[in-house]
């Protein structure tokens, strides 16, 4: 039973330390800068063509 906790409580902890690294935005920016990048421009040009004024066809 004390075998099973202590396996128990570092299975936690090392839960614990990937979540929290896979959940850190920095770091997932800083490891994957060229996607991000993309990413970031790609929103760009969505919410500007969403808020850019609509030329009327004559």
């Amino acid at each position: 039973m004390e075998v099973s906790r202590s396996e128990l409580s570092r299975s936690l902890v090392t839960l614990r330390s990937e979540v929290s690294a896979l959940t850190d935005w920095r770091r997932q920016v800083s490891s994957h800068r060229r996607e991000a990048m993309l990413g970031a421009a790609a929103a760009g040009f969505l919410i500007g063509a969403l808020l850019a004024p609509r030329r009327r066809r004559r």
